[in-house]
């Protein structure tokens, strides 16, 4: 078992590159599926969920090559086995493979996924829209089956708009018969950009990042050469590590218009942002003053950034409240900030954050998200070793993430436990 070592207390400096996004590449991965021809993915994340979804897409009997960062998936000798347990209890998003395989083949059989659980996110709404689509869904011992003789397009409306729904349905919707129409669809950037991929495979999808998506059916879909979408949550991190040391880093290969929920907080704080074309500056302040946020979809601010940013309202003078409105117990990491001094009380979906320096202790990561607010908090820490352990969350999104903190100038290491 390994941990992450950072002796904190150094100003973050420098340039940093922002990988393609993990949400949309555990996306597209399965989407690959419904072509029948090779798809080329580039600017790819190297990460573990990424590594494991290729070694599915194997075991599906597709072919998958890496080639730099693009990886190159020909799925024409796939088929739709039955995968109840193995590697899909590894990823959240292994449900992605219900659409994909259910548009290619009338057919799936997934073990119910794992990944990060931090709350139940259950699978209802995804369910729904399969079973509009005339597919049937049933529980068999733990894995949901479902097969369709023929999908057919209808209208779909999403009791929560939620991301993994919308996506899901846009991929079994684009090789079923006739029209569909998803309403109350999520509006994230990943929804565009698998809808993007989509569309060079021949889809026929208009609407994505709106709440109304529209979808005609084709018989077949082809490949093509896609480029994922900066990763907007890294991004966010990388600009929130900047502010809490107090640094200057420029966080570039971003889409400024993903951001800016995050923008408008750190301009609130005090801390000095730059805009630029595909780049964003951070400059970090002596002080910075106390503000709420609420976590919210989007284009509110995003639920997968409300952890680091507790880190960070600990560097704020005052009393910062925190509230998530998207997940209701998304708090792991505060039991574990507490460790390092913080104070912070929990109220329902709020923390109430009074600000204060943070010491050095031993940690656990205990999902993706809460480990990156360890390692803000860490950077932060003047008076010894931060000692995380639960690596193996971190690496399920965040690409390079020693070497970029290094490259930086912080005092980060990994060691084996």
């Amino acid at each position: 078992m390994e941990k992450l070592m950072i002796r904190g207390g150094r100003p973050l400096r420098g340039t940093v590159q922002i990988s393609g996004a993990k949400n949309s590449a555990v996306a597209l991965l399965p989407a690959a599926i419904l072509a029948e021809s090779e798809v080329i993915l580039d600017n790819l994340p190297q990460l573990s969920d990424v590594a494991v979804y290729s070694e599915i897409l194997e075991d599906l009997g597709g072919s998958v090559s890496w080639r730099g960062d693009s990886m190159a998936i020909d799925p024409s000798s796939m088929s739709s086995i039955p995968m109840p347990n193995g590697k899909v209890k590894l990823l959240r998003a292994s449900y992605y493979l219900m659409g994909a395989l259910l548009g290619r083949f009338g057919e799936a059989t997934i073990g119910l996924p794992g990944g990060c659980n931090f709350e139940p996110r259950p699978i209802d709404q995804h369910i729904k829209g399969f079973e509009a689509l005339g597919a049937e869904v049933t529980n068999d011992h733990g894995s949901i089956r479902i097969s369709a003789k023929e999908l057919r397009g209808a209208k779909i409306y999403l009791d929560v708009a939620s991301v993994g729904a919308t996506i899901n349905i846009m991929l079994a919707a684009s090789r079923a018969k006739g029209s569909t129409i998803i309403e109350n669809a999520a509006k994230e950037p990943e929804i565009i950009d698998v809808a993007t991929l989509l569309s060079a495979m021949g889809a026929k999808i208009k609407g994505a990042g709106t709440e109304t998506i529209r979808i005609e059916g084709v018989d077949s879909l082809h490949g093509c050469r896609h480029s994922i979408i900066p990763d907007r949550i890294q991004a966010g991190t990388y600009m929130v590590a900047a502010a809490a040391t107090r640094g200057d880093v420029l966080i570039d290969n971003v889409i400024p218009k993903h951001m800016e929920a995050m923008t408008a907080k750190l301009l609130e704080m005090g801390v000095e942002v730059h805009e630029l074309d595909e780049a964003i500056r951070i400059v970090g302040q002596p002080s910075y003053e106390a503000v709420d946020v609420r976590a919210l979809v989007y284009p509110g601010f995003a639920t997968d950034l409300q952890s680091p940013m507790t880190s960070l309202l600990t560097q704020a003078s005052g009393v910062s409240i925190i509230s998530d409105y998207v997940y209701n117990n998304r708090f792991k990491h505060v039991p574990e900030l507490l460790r390092m001094g913080a104070n912070i009380r929990l109220e329902g979906r709020s923390a109430i954050i009074e600000g204060g320096a943070l010491h050095a202790a031993k940690v656990r990561a205990a999902d993706l998200r809460a480990g990156a607010a360890l390692v803000v908090a860490g950077l932060t820490v003047t008076d010894g070793v931060t000692e995380i352990t639960g690596v193996e969350y971190i690496d399920r999104g965040y690409d390079s993430l020693v070497h970029n903190l290094r490259e930086l100038g912080a005092d980060v290491w990994r060691e084996s436990d």
